[in-house]
């Protein structure tokens, strides 16, 4: 250990990672104690630099504890994907972990990512070795460090989507950790004598003080939320070619009840940057953040705080330093919407993209849907086309030429064509319960019912088809984005919601708190008034969310700062 560095000033998850031998820990030795389903305390702090979370089945803890069990565990994967693109093979392999090794189910993740669920410990290391048998992995995908590279999501929405899309791998490649520990603990590689000799030449030996989030969004199109993201790039397009990107700094939507000098924020755009230099402009900033982010306190640790408490001018300027030249000023863009754009498009090249809704993000079998059947026999008998994970927790068959087999196989589960509101079209919703342990009340298993209930309102009024952002989270840490939203929810207790108005629909603006710890009959009796003077009283075209703040139901949040829970 250092004896240079004070640990007594730093928080526990900074000695953890510096102590941990590059990610080591003893993560091997957690991993074959076969007295318990869970791995050592400070293992699941490093466990998440490898893809895992660990968790445990809250249904069933008050049984357990009577019961004097331990707590059923088990383990989240995510699945690194930068781009959100995958092989119709990759996604049979998914599909086939999913029912052999987790819960039978695959979670499409905000940041195009997979995400297995009720993964026990036994099958851990086999799960892993089966993700990266197809050239996929899960180093990076959660942990102090890059996550997972989050791009447009459509090929056949714009030229530039291949130019995007190789922007993100390259950037995800660049940032991944340099630690041999993955290969050795997960993929049976020979294990180091003296693997102090790991370098990590980006990260160093205590890596970010938190979480680091990226993306590339084309404009008009904002489907990744690049405001929501610590550094987001904005191609910008003239005569049809990529020139380069607007680079946006300092967003993140995690926040903490009761402690104010936590919020949202949005990112601010400093500058443009060709594409020869954005690999640089990306390691540059995380430079930044890695050397001056706050180590002591790790609900003040991203780079939202660091610039706030410094100020843009000095962020800007250490940039600069670091670079070695100016960022050259940002060029104009618009962003028309953040959600997704449901059915079929052509590219360009001829191929056919089609993008679906997929509720919660959640693939399964229901007695009324066979959704995860219906992609498994797409992907069996369409062998070229891709399966790409939207920022919407949707799913793109794209870049298809058989489109006609596709909508066969589709019509045949009754998974498309289907008629959805404007509301439920837009939604996404976080894990929350029964696995989350930071959750306070249900989203994924409570937000399809409480649209239900939304919709009959809006039929009421004519507003069955007006697209409305609606998201929901079971806590206040933003996973679900939820402060982006025209009308958020975020769980406050078991049955109970603050709801937020006045998210915009294209992603350039924090909605505000309008009224705490609600039950459904409070929420539904709180928003029918406002929905039925929205449908008298919008001006054309106007927007639910900007028609709230119009009509003063809430206040405009111009920076994160002035948000309030």
């Amino acid at each position: 250990m250092s004896n240079e560095i004070d640990w007594t000033t730093l928080s526990e998850v900074e000695k953890i990672k510096y102590d941990s031998n590059y990610l080591r820990g003893t993560l091997v030795e957690s991993l074959a104690d076969p007295v318990t389903g869970a791995i050592a305390d400070a293992d699941t702090q490093l466990s998440k630099f490898h893809g895992i979370y660990q968790q445990h089945d809250r249904d069933l803890e008050k049984e357990r504890k009577r019961q004097k069990l331990e707590p059923a565990f088990s383990f989240l994967i995510r699945v690194r994907l930068p781009g959100g693109i995958a092989t119709s093979q990759q996604w049979l392999q998914m599909d086939k972990l999913a029912d052999e090794r987790a819960n039978g189910t695959l979670k499409l993740t905000t940041r195009q990512a997979f995400q297995l669920h009720g993964v026990i410990k036994k099958k851990l290391k086999p799960t892993i070795q089966g993700i990266n048998d197809a050239l996929m992995d899960t180093i990076a995908a959660c942990g102090d460090v890059n996550r997972n590279v989050m791009s447009h999501a459509n090929p056949a929405e714009s030229e530039l989507h291949a130019e995007v899309y190789q922007l993100a791998k390259d950037i995800s490649a660049h940032l991944t950790p340099q630690t041999s520990a993955y290969h050795e603990i997960w993929l049976d590689k020979k294990l180091i004598a003296n693997s102090k000799s790991d370098v990590e030449p980006i990260y160093g030996d205590r890596y970010l003080p938190r979480k680091f989030k990226m993306a590339v969004a084309i404009p008009p199109y904002n489907d990744t939320d690049i405001f929501s993201q610590d550094l987001g790039f904005i191609a910008i397009e003239e005569k049809g070619k990529l020139i380069g990107y607007n680079v946006s700094v300092g967003g993140g939507l995690g926040s903490t009840f009761g402690v104010p000098e936590t919020y949202p924020r949005l990112g601010d755009v400093i500058g443009f940057c060709t594409p020869e230099q954005a690999v640089d402009v990306a390691e540059k900033v995380v430079l930044v953040q890695k050397d001056y982010g706050d180590r002591q306190n790790r609900k003040h640790a991203r780079l939202k705080y660091t610039i706030d408490d410094r100020g843009l001018a000095w962020f800007k300027d250490e940039l600069n330093k670091y670079l070695g030249y100016k960022l050259q000023p940002a060029k104009p863009y618009t962003f028309t919407r953040n959600g997704d754009r449901y059915g079929w498009k052509k590219g360009t090249d001829g191929k056919w993209s089609l993008n679906l809704f997929v509720e919660g993000g959640r693939v399964k079998n229901t007695d009324q849907l066979q959704l995860k059947t219906a992609l498994k026999e797409v992907a069996t008998e369409v062998p070229d086309a891709q399966f790409i994970l939207t920022g919407n927790q949707n799913l793109i068959i794209g870049n298809t030429s058989e489109k006609a087999k596709v909508a066969a196989i589709l019509k045949k589960y009754n998974v498309w064509p289907v008629g959805l509101s404007g509301l439920r079209q837009n939604s996404i919703a976080c894990v929350a319960m029964n696995t989350c342990a930071l959750a306070f009340a249900e989203a994924e298993r409570y937000l399809p019912d409480l649209i239900t209930k939304i919709e009959s309102i809006l039929e009421e009024h004519r507003l069955i088809k007006e697209e409305i952002i609606i998201r929901m989270t079971g806590c206040p840490n933003g996973c679900g984005r939820p402060y982006l939203a025209e009308i958020a929810f975020i769980g406050k207790s078991p049955g109970h919601y603050n709801l937020y108005l006045g998210g915009n629909f294209n992603g350039t603006r924090l909605n505000t708190l309008y009224k705490e710890t609600l039950s459904e009959e409070e929420i539904l009796n709180e928003l029918r008034p406002i929905i039925a003077d929205f449908a008298e009283n919008r001006n054309p075209k106007e927007r639910f969310g900007d028609f709230v703040i119009r009509k003063g139901y809430v206040k405009e949040i111009k920076e994160g700062k002035e948000f309030k829970h």
